[in-house]
């Protein structure tokens, strides 16, 4: 088994009850294969992303992505935090969500984030399907964003994300974040977030 293979299998979660595979496999790399995403794929993972569940069918979700090697990718960089930038440049593609803050009638639309993220979580299934690790950053600096990509008001940048096919090497990384790569999935235990019939204190 080689090292990138030996990633993959290390990160698929050790779940309490079985689930869909590629949700087991979904992790959020931060080394990737050194090739740009096919045209194909990219109209694919948007087109997972359009047809996510909105409110009102509002769809008020917004991309800004770049390539590798592009101006727009370099300004896009240069919004991330110190720490993002410090890997995120392995990715052949970064982009920016955003989300529409009202409805067309005026009205706050309290749901906007929420489907953003059902959104989000579409494009991420779809890109797991096709060996496309996704890595959701908060580390952004949006209000840089919304002037570097003249953002239009009324969208709020609200993430973004690096992407890339599954398969970089460990040693692109600095020390602290191979360990970091390679470490154990963890995550809260159901009865600490799921209550029946009333909340309960933790």
């Amino acid at each position: 088994m080689n090292t990138e293979e030996a990633i993959q299998v290390e990160k698929i979660a050790d779940t309490t009850h079985e689930i869909f595979a590629l949700i087991k496999q979904r992790y959020s790399p931060r080394t990737f294969k050194n090739a740009p995403i096919k045209e194909a794929h990219l109209h694919q993972l948007f087109e997972a992303a359009r047809w996510a569940a909105s409110s009102n069918n509002l769809q008020p979700w917004r991309f800004i992505y770049a390539e590798k090697g592009s101006e727009a990718y370099t300004k896009l960089v240069s919004c991330l935090s110190d720490f993002n930038q410090s890997w995120a440049t392995n990715a052949p593609v970064l982009m920016l969500a955003a989300y529409q803050e009202k409805t067309p009638s005026g009205q706050e639309n309290f749901h906007g984030l929420h489907d953003l993220g059902l959104c989000l979580g579409n494009m991420t299934l779809q890109a797991q399907y096709q060996n496309i690790g996704m890595h959701h950053m908060a580390g952004v600096d949006w209000k840089k964003a919304h002037k570097l990509f003249k953002v239009p008001a009324g969208f709020h940048v609200a993430t973004a994300i690096a992407l890339g096919y599954y398969g970089g090497a460990l040693e692109e990384l600095p020390e602290d974040l191979q360990k970091e790569e390679s470490k154990k999935r963890a995550r809260m235990p159901q009865k600490d977030f799921a209550f029946k019939h009333t909340w309960k204190e933790i």
